[in-house]
């Protein structure tokens, strides 16, 4: 009998472990996988994204950007769709139009929210524009 109860707790004791670290491991790798959805199939999803935070991705459409009293207004452009993006908070030093960036955020109707923007310069873009992808001092980055 006292062998039966030991098996038992060394049984739970091990389903514990083991859910714990499933949870652990579903947890993390969720949060790790960022991926940036394009604008044009962000609005294509939109009824199936609703108010969920997501990563958009787009170009900034030159002259749509607007300063705010809390932050700014802008166009992102992907493929023929462009939407409009209200952000709060200040604009990284690199935002400016014709660039790639990421706005984390959600839908509100059909302008996406945001309060967080990523500026994106991969190789080739730093390739095509050296002089943009510079430190304050002159420094590249």
């Amino acid at each position: 009998m006292a062998h039966a109860t030991h098996r038992l707790r060394y049984a739970v004791v091990g389903l514990v472990l083991v859910g714990s670290f499933a949870f652990l491991l579903f947890k993390g790798l969720g949060t790790a996988l960022n991926f940036y959805l394009p604008a044009d199939q962000a609005v294509q999803q939109k009824a199936s994204l609703g108010g969920k935070t997501f990563n958009l991705e787009g170009v900034v459409e030159p002259g749509s950007i607007h300063a705010t009293p809390n932050g700014v207004d802008f166009v992102v452009t992907s493929g023929a769709t462009k939407l409009p993006v209200v952000n709060s908070g200040s604009p990284p030093e690199l935002f400016r139009p014709d660039i790639p960036v990421i706005a984390v955020g959600h839908f509100d109707g059909g302008t996406f929210v945001s309060n967080q923007i990523l500026v994106k310069h991969s190789s080739n873009y730093i390739a095509q524009h050296p002089a943009r992808v510079t430190a304050p001092n002159g420094s590249k980055q």
